[in-house]
């Protein structure tokens, strides 16, 4: 590789092997989240917006990659914050070879992730939070956190099966909103739902299943919205949240629906959700 002239951090791809380009080319997101096991890895943050939102929240970043027509682009003032920080640039074709994918506004920045607070962290002075089970789809993780973030949720927990907000696609669909609510994992020792439950329950919060049950109570209930600290429980694509999950809420709530739909993708319900039951009366 060779330096280019403007920034001596700029440096142009002439091997796409190049092992410092692995981060890119050749290693999976959970290699990226293990990278520096047991200390938190690396993740890939897509676009100009997504990556200044993820500097301003404090991420450190570990390289830039950048397509060439974007040096004097959107990514130019942003660089220029970081004349150590790496910069690796080819052409479109070159970084859409390598990569597997075309940059999103021609730009990829390898960040180093951060520990994660504590359920109890993280519930500070909060009084409205959203909890997901096992969530797996990274688009439909990074919806919902966009609508959280948008609709007065103040924290987001995530079961053990939910993907990693801070996957590529999961952090790109939410527009960088990951970096503005506060989230985490319960704790990998405490079962769900059982020990997770109790948990969200002695930090003095009522929970709500989003749940297709005819016994539900309705979504604009004054009853829920007169609630102090409500957690709302969205589910899995599909199968939607567990029954011993539903058992062990205080409330189930069904968003009333017409035409004779059924159900609602998960990222939708949860807009409906939050815009309801974030807003207190």
């Amino acid at each position: 590789m060779k330096t280019g002239a403007k920034m001596n951090n700029i440096i142009e791809i002439n091997d796409i092997t190049a092992p410092e380009l692995d981060v890119y080319a050749r290693t999976s997101e959970v290699q990226l989240l293990r990278y520096y096991e047991p200390k938190p890895g690396i993740f890939i943050a897509e676009s100009p917006k997504v990556i200044e939102r993820a500097l301003n929240a404090g991420y450190e970043p570990h390289s830039f990659l950048v397509e060439h027509k974007d040096l004097e682009g959107e990514a130019k003032e942003l660089l220029e914050h970081y004349p150590e920080v790496p910069v690796y640039t080819a052409e479109y074709d070159v970084l859409v070879g390598m990569t597997g994918y075309a940059l999103a506004r021609g730009m990829l920045c390898a960040m180093k992730r951060r520990q994660l607070p504590s359920i109890e962290e993280i519930c500070q002075n909060t009084s409205r939070i959203a909890i997901l089970e096992n969530v797996v789809n990274p688009t439909n993780i990074g919806a919902i956190f966009r609508s959280a973030a948008a609709l007065h949720m103040d924290a987001v927990l995530l079961t053990g099966g939910c993907s990693n907000p801070l996957y590529r696609r999961a952090a790109r669909v939410s527009m960088g909103t990951v970096f503005q609510i506060p989230w985490t994992y319960f704790d990998k020792k405490a079962s769900w739902p059982e020990d997770g439950m109790k948990a969200i329950q002695n930090l003095g919060f009522k929970t709500v299943a989003m749940a297709l049950r005819e016994d539900s109570y309705s979504i604009d209930d004054p009853k829920l919205l007169a609630e102090e600290k409500l957690a709302v429980i969205l589910g899995t694509e599909g199968d939607g949240l567990a029954s011993q999950t539903i058992a062990a809420c205080d409330y189930t709530v069904m968003i009333p629906m017409s035409h004779g739909v059924d159900s609602l993708n998960v990222a939708a319900a949860s807009a409906v959700a939050f815009w309801e039951l974030g807003r207190r009366r």
